[in-house]
């Protein structure tokens, strides 16, 4: 088995079971809440401050064209959508089991100004600066060619286009990097190299014009602008 059949297998799974994934990545569940005091050391505070912060760089009135990648099940960015009735957006995601649980989702809030598509975040099938922004929530931990996404995500933004989001960073919290290299990894949901805080802030800044990056606990969250 390939590398991302084994991901592509995990992830299938996830979007079978929506209602526990959504539970968890929303901290709203009795095992939702019980797996990210456990496994990331965060409460449903420090959860929805994670997303805030991810999401930051979206201003409130935004109207231009927008990249989500991975858009998983659309939990946590559909009801941000529903907010942005004059955006573009685009929803790309390697599982197409996770995706159609964000389609479903879109279609019950009645949004018209969200689109799917599913492929390859190492490979993404757009043109050269098309998005004024390009979102990624818990998406570069998981990624099997991480290089190709790095250059994928800023390949399709926008000179003065914003690029946000979050994912875990190793070396914050011993208890999550312990979870992640016994159960996440072997299980197809991580895929090293994972980075630090130092080293994505690094990163970024030999790509992007302007970098903020933050983290709570285990996950790191970033805005930049190119």
């Amino acid at each position: 088995m390939t590398q991302k059949e084994q991901i592509g297998g995990a992830y299938r799974q996830l979007g079978e079971s929506a209602t526990f994934y959504d539970g968890m990545i929303t901290c709203s569940t009795p095992l939702g809440k019980a797996i990210n005091r456990i496994v990331w050391g965060m409460d449903r505070e420090q959860n929805n401050l994670t997303f805030e912060k991810a999401l930051s760089g979206i201003p409130e009135d935004f109207a231009g064209r927008l990249l989500e990648v991975p858009v998983g099940t659309g939990v946590i960015t559909m009801p941000v959508y529903q907010t942005l009735p004059e955006a573009e957006i685009t929803c790309l995601d390697y599982s197409q089991d996770m995706m159609d649980n964000a389609r479903r989702r879109a279609a019950q809030l009645g949004l018209t100004n969200v689109s799917f598509v599913r492929g390859d975040v190492g490979a993404l099938p757009f043109e050269d600066e098309s998005f004024d922004a390009v979102l990624s929530l818990n998406g570069f931990h998981a990624f099997p060619d991480k290089d190709a996404a790095w250059r994928e995500t800023f390949r399709v933004l926008k000179k003065g286009g914003v690029f946000c989001g979050c994912f875990y960073v190793k070396d914050r919290n011993r208890r999550t990097d312990w979870f992640i290299d016994k159960l996440y990894r072997p299980a197809g949901f991580f895929t090293p190299p994972f980075e630090t805080v130092p080293g994505l802030r690094a990163r970024l800044k030999r790509l992007y014009r302007e970098v903020s990056v933050e983290a709570v606990e285990g996950l790191a969250c970033f805005c930049c602008i190119k």
